[in-house]
């Protein structure tokens, strides 16, 4: 105690008869809190009470703790109380005063985990009830009993740590706690480790209750699992225990490389497959399923350069499993002999011992299977004239038999064949014709007909292969052009020309058809004195002019026995420019006899305008004169053809002809007839082979052979 208290309370209890109770005393100490000592220059009020101390679950009820007085009147003539916890506040009834003594007892066990001190408040009044002294604290200390035992935190601890961890290596931390005073031996804990269940492999600390390891040996695949048992004590271990548990897991390392179960394995595969399971190849691995130190990897390092075979490892089993990736061929290739490895998918530790069979030799023997025949070209094209007479050669569409060590005799036969065109030899696969196909059938796609060919070998069971025959079918010039119209006249007089518009028609395609080359007939050179031919355009539209006639029909039309519109006989392409009212090549009324334009109503001389003109350009065409006479309708056919050439106000409005921009440079020129000649001679036809693949086709039909 301090120095200053000890002589307080030795001065008060020489001055006042004090004297501090203790637990087991049957007298009471008496306490004179309100007696006045006389001091020169000044006069103290009372002394202060230090607090008095009683022991806690005292069982000998009640029991005396002290006794106060007044000495302001005679013993008898001072009434006593206290009040406060303990008295008239909850926990009530624990201490009573006697009123008349001033003796304080005890009256209820005392527990210092609910309550460590009462706080209480005494008074001394006369008998009439007047107040003879001013109250005074009285404090009464609980003092602790070891009467709570230690208490772990939890009934099992948990830790994890790595198999051949270092000693000291931290693993987890035991808690408990104590109820009883923080400040006595009471609260005083002591960590131990009461049983380990082999060698002491982890230790704990006294005072914190960690636990670590303590030495190397740490082996996951001999032990997994530890189970401790943990003791603590109070009184600083000499005291009251409680026990708990310890469940310390080993953590796995890749310390264990995996391993064949043998040195050699044996397969079988068959040829001509892919894509199938040939074996198993069995590991073992000691460390923990299913973590990735225990996940097999393999690598086949010899004896596949191809890449015929793949090993993939079975997740559950852990077995390598070989397949086929590419179809083996028993012909070429019996057996293959490969060198496999495997590892982990983590990698191994470096103080792991390497494994004894890291690596196998798989021999794979190649199992021989009837295979079915290939066709030496598949699919096959070739082509034939249109109209071939039946017997005809078409291909002969042979296969082999790929089971070089037991030969077998192929046969063949048609599959598909909509048309039944074609026949079929069973034993050479030859084709022929078997009659004449029609150049209108459904079943020519482009040109090319479309036949399915099977051929098959002998074995038991068979196996077929089929095979694709494309035939072109080529276009044969058998049709010879049709003048259109097929006949004509016109009349004129001797000094003056006119002329025929002629056409021609040929049902062959290109480039058997157009163009096409008009010429007077050799057996008749007479001809060639009156009449000339000349061509129009590059629509091969020719114009027999007339020199001379002796023959005179002026009530004829310009074009007699023309019974259909000229349009119907002037071959339109497609026409890229003039805009969507352009839609025929000429304005044919251009060409029509006068009088049968006034016959059909149809205004002279002024066609209707374009509304795709420029505006710049448009302008009144003056009305064109008819013709008086015969011998003026070359002449107004000639103007009406410039007319429409060169008025951009009505059809054709002739311009360069606009296509699809592809860049600076393109060496093909325009097609318009405004910067074109009309003369042949002056068209170089040869020059379309240079203009790209979209012109090929015209370079066919009009260039040079």
């Amino acid at each position: 105690m301090d120095a200053a208290l000890l002589l307080a309370l030795g001065l008060l209890a020489q001055s006042l008869c004090l004297s501090v109770g203790v637990p087991g005393l049957r007298r009471p100490h008496t306490l004179y809190p309100w007696r006045r000592v006389p001091a020169p220059g000044r006069v103290r009020r009372a002394w202060v009470i230090p607090p008095i101390s009683v022991s806690e679950n005292h069982k000998r009820l009640p029991f005396p703790l002290v006794q106060i007085k007044s000495d302001k009147q005679q013993l008898g003539s001072v009434i006593y109380s206290i009040q406060g916890p303990g008295v008239d506040e909850e926990p009530q009834g624990v201490f009573s005063i006697d009123k008349f003594t001033g003796k304080v007892s005890l009256n209820a066990m005392l527990d210092r985990e609910k309550t460590d001190r009462f706080r209480l408040r005494a008074f001394a009044l006369d008998l009439g009830g007047s107040t003879l002294e001013e109250p005074t604290d009285l404090e009464i200390v609980v003092v602790d009993q070891n009467d709570n035992r230690p208490v772990f935190r939890q009934e099992v601890f948990t830790g994890q740590v790595l198999e051949g961890a270092v000693p000291g290596t931290y693993v987890t931390r035991a808690e408990a706690t104590d109820a009883d005073d923080p400040e006595t031996d009471n609260a005083a804990l002591r960590y131990s480790i009461l049983e380990q269940g082999g060698p002491q492999l982890f230790s704990i600390d006294p005072h914190t209750g960690e636990i670590r390891t303590v030495q190397v040996g740490l082996d996951r695949e001999v032990v997994a699992v530890y189970n401790l048992t943990l003791q603590v004590a109070d009184m600083s271990g000499d005291g009251l225990t409680a026990t708990a548990s310890a469940i310390i897991t080993l953590e796995d390392v890749n310390d264990n490389a995996p391993e064949f179960t043998r040195d050699q394995f044996f397969l079988e595969a068959t040829e001509a497959v892919s894509g199938v399971d040939v074996g198993r190849l069995e590991v073992e691995d000691r460390d923990l399923p299913g973590s990735p130190n225990w996940v097999a990897r393999f690598t086949i390092l010899e004896g596949d350069p191809d890449g015929q075979f793949a090993i993939r490892t079975d997740p559950r089993t852990n077995e390598g499993v070989l397949s086929v990736v590419k179809p083996l061929d028993f012909e070429s290739r019996e057996r293959y002999d490969l060198k496999v490895a495997v590892q982990n998918e983590a990698p191994l530790q470096a103080a792991a011992p390497r494994a004894a069979r890291g690596q196998a030799r798989v021999r794979v023997q190649v199992r021989d299977v009837n295979e079915a025949p290939v066709f030496q070209e598949n699919p096959l094209r070739t082509s034939l004239a249109e109209g071939a007479a039946p017997g005809t050669p078409v291909a002969t569409f042979s296969a082999r038999d790929p089971d070089t060590q037991q030969p077998q005799r192929l046969s063949y036969s048609k599959d598909y064949d909509p048309e039944d065109w074609l026949q079929v030899d069973g034993a050479t696969g030859r084709v022929q014709t078997q009659r004449v196909l029609s150049p209108a059938s459904p079943f020519l796609k482009d040109g090319w007909y479309r036949a399915i060919i099977l051929a098959w070998d002998d074995a038991s069971p068979p196996s077929t292969a089929t095979g694709t025959l494309s035939v072109e079918i080529l276009e044969v010039n058998d049709h010879a052009p049709e003048l259109s119209p097929p006949w004509g006249s016109l009349c004129s007089t001797p000094d003056q020309g006119s002329g025929l518009l002629l056409g021609a028609t040929d049902e062959d395609l290109p480039p058997h058809g157009a163009p096409f080359h008009f010429q007077l007939s050799p057996r008749l050179p007479e001809l060639a004195r009156n009449w000339s031919l000349s061509q129009v355009n590059v629509l091969a539209l020719l114009v027999a002019l007339l020199a001379r006639c002796r023959q005179q029909s002026c009530d004829k039309k310009l074009l007699h026995g023309l019974q259909d519109d000229l349009r119907d006989n002037i071959l339109n392409y497609d026409e890229q420019g003039g805009g969507e009212e352009d839609q025929d090549a000429y304005d044919m009324d251009q060409l029509r006899h006068p009088a049968e334009l006034a016959a059909l109503g149809a205004p002279l001389g002024r066609p209707s305008l374009r509304r795709d003109a420029p505006f710049s350009r448009a302008h009144p065409q003056v009305p064109r004169v008819l013709p008086t006479s015969p011998s003026d309708i070359a002449d107004f056919i000639h103007e009406g053809l410039q007319a429409v050439d060169g008025d951009p106000t009505v059809p054709p409005y002739d311009t360069a002809l606009i296509y699809d921009y592809e860049g600076d440079g393109s060496v093909a020129g325009t097609l318009s007839s405004i910067l074109s000649s009309l003369e042949d001679e002056d068209q170089d036809y040869g020059r379309l082979w240079d203009w790209g693949p979209r012109f090929t086709r015209l370079a066919d039909l009009y260039g040079p052979p």
